[in-house]
C-alpha cells in the first residue's frame, strides 16, 4: 500500500442467486479524505460496504487495510471493527434510553464493576474535543438526530477507526444539522481519518468530498477528483447516458392543472396530529404540500388516508359525502397512499416482491377471496416490467432490493388498485437521480391519464417540476396556496418563512 492509502479493495466480486451484485470492483481510500461512493440504486454501493464491514463474505477479490499484516480477512462486523473500520448508518443503531456515555462505551467495558465516572469523564473530553453539543450523562433520546449520529461517530473515533463509513447520514437532517455534521467530518479529515461518504444529495457531495467513485450495475465506472468531474457529468456516469441524453431525460414533461371536476374535498379535516384544514384536488391535477420538517404536511395527508385517527371534518369524494376513518375506507373510495417511511409503513420485508405488489388489492378483495397464483404472477410481472423494477425474480424478498426498487414495488402496489387519487409522501427520498426522474415522469403520465396526485418532497425544486399547485404549511397550518407565476423557489421559501412577497 502507498503511504497515504488507508484502504485498498481490488477485484471484489459478490454474487447472489440470479444477480452479480459486484463484478470486479476496485476502491481506494486515502488518509484524511472524504471519498463519495456514488451510483444509482442497485449499483452495488450497499453491497460493497457490507463486504467491507463483514456483513457479506466476498466471493473473490482482496482487501488491504493500513496497519494489518498482509491481506485483511473480514468475516464479521467485529473483524472489521478490530482492524479500524467503523460504520454509521442512516438508521441510528444506538440505544435511545441510555445515556450518551453508555452508548459510547456499551460492549467495551471490562469486568463486573464498571467505574462509570471515569467513562463519563472520558466521554465528555471526547465530545468537547470533537465539538459535539452533548454531555455524557444526557439521555440519548433527548439529543437531535444529528447529534445522535455524531455520538455514533465519536464512539467510532474512540475505537481508533481508520476508515469511517457514513451511509446516508444526512437524509433526515435539516441544513443546520448537516453543517454540524460536515464540521465534524472536516475535523476527522484533519486527524487523518479516511471517510467513505454515501449519499444521494449531489450538492453535498461537491461541498464536502475530495474524490468520487462511481458504480453502475455492480461494476466500477471510475474514480475522479471532485474538481475534475462536473455535476452533470457525474449524473451521466451514474446513469450510463451521454450528456445529450440527459437533456432529454431532464425535460420531465408538462405539469397538469387537471380538469374542473373535484375528485376529493375536505372541509375542516383534522386528526390527532393535524389541525383542521380545508383541501381539494381536481381530476388529473398534481398538487403538493410543502413546508419545513414538522410543518404538518405528512400529518395532513395521513388524515386524508385515515392513517391517523380522524377527529373532525367532512369529506366529499366525487361530489358525495363519505366517511373515511381508516385506510380501508380510503381504499374503498379510490385513494392510495405511499407513506413517508417505506421501511416502517410501506414494505413487508420478509415477503416477496410479488406478495408486496398484490397486498393492497388483496386487502380490497378481502382475504376470504384470495387471488389465484396465476393472477398474482401476472399482476407482478406486469408492474415489474412497467416500472422496470430490478429484481432477480418475483419471489425475491423485498428486503433484498435496493431502496429505489423497494419504492417502485410500493408504487406498483397502489397502481394495481387503479386509484382515482394517489398520495405520494417523499416518494424519491434516498433514491438515485435516475429513479427520481423516472418517478417524476410517471407522476405526470398518471395525471395525463386523469389520476389525481398529491406529491410531497423535501426538495422544493422537485415539487416545482411536478406540481401545478402548492399548499404551503407552517406550524401545522396552511399559510399559502401557490400557482402559476408564484411557483418559484424564492416565492415558496418566502411563504414558508412568512415574509412579504
Amino acid at each position: 500500500m502507498q503511504n497515504d492509502v488507508v484502504l485498498t479493495m481490488r477485484g471484489i466480486v459478490k454474487t447472489f442467486p440470479g444477480t452479480r451484485a459486484l463484478d470486479g470492483v476496485d476502491f481506494t481510500l486515502r488518509k484524511g479524505e472524504v471519498h463519495a461512493l456514488m451510483g444509482e440504486n442497485g449499483a452495488g454501493k450497499s453491497t460493497l460496504i457490507k463486504v467491507l464491514t463483514g456483513v457479506y463474505e466476498k466471493d473473490a477479490g482482496s482487501i488491504w487495510v493500513e496497519g494489518s499484516e498482509g491481506e485483511a480477512h473480514i468475516h464479521s462486523p467485529q473483524d472489521a471493527q478490530n482492524i479500524g473500520i467503523s460504520t454509521v448508518y442512516q438508521e441510528i443503531t444506538l440505544c435511545p434510553n441510555l445515556t450518551v456515555a453508555e452508548n459510547m462505551f456499551i460492549g467495551r467495558t471490562k469486568g463486573s464493576r464498571v467505574n462509570w465516572r471515569e467513562y463519563e469523564k472520558r466521554a465528555d473530553e471526547l465530545l468537547s474535543n470533537l465539538g459535539i453539543p452533548a454531555r455524557a450523562r444526557q439521555e440519548l433520546s433527548h439529543c437531535s438526530l444529528a447529534v445522535q449520529q455524531m455520538v455514533a461517530i465519536a464512539r467510532a473515533v474512540d475505537m481508533n477507526c481508520k476508515v469511517l463509513i457514513l451511509d446516508e447520514p444526512t437524509s433526515s437532517l435539516d441544513d443546520k444539522e448537516v453543517e454540524m455534521l460536515f464540521k465534524l467530518m472536516r475535523d476527522l479529515k484533519s486527524r487523518g481519518v479516511g471517510i467513505v461518504f454515501v449519499t444521494h444529495f449531489l450538492e453535498q457531495v461537491y461541498e464536502i468530498s475530495d474524490r468520487i467513485t462511481v458504480l453502475r450495475n455492480g461494476q466500477l465506472v471510475g474514480e475522479y477528483p471532485v474538481s475534475e468531474l462536473p455535476q452533470v457529468e457525474l449524473v451521466a456516469r451514474m446513469m450510463g447516458k451521454d450528456l445529450d441524453d440527459l437533456a432529454d431525460l431532464e425535460a420531465v414533461g408538462e405539469k397538469s392543472a387537471g380538469s374542473q371536476e373535484i375528485v376529493y374535498e375536505a372541509q375542516g379535516l383534522s386528526s390527532v396530529d393535524c389541525r383542521p384544514y380545508d383541501f381539494s384536488i381536481r381530476r388529473g391535477e398534481v398538487n403538493g404540500f410543502t413546508g419545513l420538517l414538522g410543518s404538518g404536511r405528512s400529518e395532513s395527508v395521513r388524515a386524508i388516508f385515515g392513517a391517523d385517527r380522524v377527529t373532525g371534518g367532512k369529506v366529499k369524494v366525487r361530489g358525495k359525502y363519505v366517511k373515511i376513518t381508516n385506510p380501508h375506507d380510503a381504499m374503498k373510495n379510490g385513494i392510495g397512499y405511499l407513506p413517508e417511511d417505506r421501511k416502517r409503513d410501506g414494505i413487508i420485508a420478509d415477503l416477496s416482491v410479488r406478495e408486496n405488489i398484490i397486498l393492497a388489492l388483496q386487502v380490497m378483495k378481502g382475504f376470504f377471496h384470495p387471488m389465484s397464483k396465476a393472477q398474482m404472477k401476472e399482476f407482478a410481472d406486469e408492474y415489474i416490467k412497467a416500472l422496470q423494477i430490478k429484481t432477480a425474480s418475483q419471489d425475491t424478498p423485498i428486503k433484498s432490493l435496493s431502496g429505489g426498487n423497494q419504492q417502485k414495488v410500493i408504487l406498483a402496489r397502489w397502481l394495481l388498485t387503479h386509484p382515482d387519487y394517489l398520495i405520494l409522501d417523499e416518494p424519491t427520498r434516498g433514491i438515485d437521480v435516475g429513479t427520481k426522474l423516472e418517478i417524476q415522469k410517471l407522476v405526470l403520465k398518471l395525471a395525463e391519464e386523469n389520476m389525481s396526485v398529491t406529491f410531497i418532497s423535501s426538495e422544493i425544486e422537485e415539487m416545482l417540476r411536478t406540481c401545478s399547485r402548492l399548499i404551503v404549511m407552517r406550524d401545522r397550518k396552511i399559510v399559502g396556496e401557490l400557482t402559476g407565476d408564484q411557483l418559484t423557489q424564492g416565492y415558496v421559501m418566502k411563504t414558508i418563512a412568512g415574509g412579504e412577497q
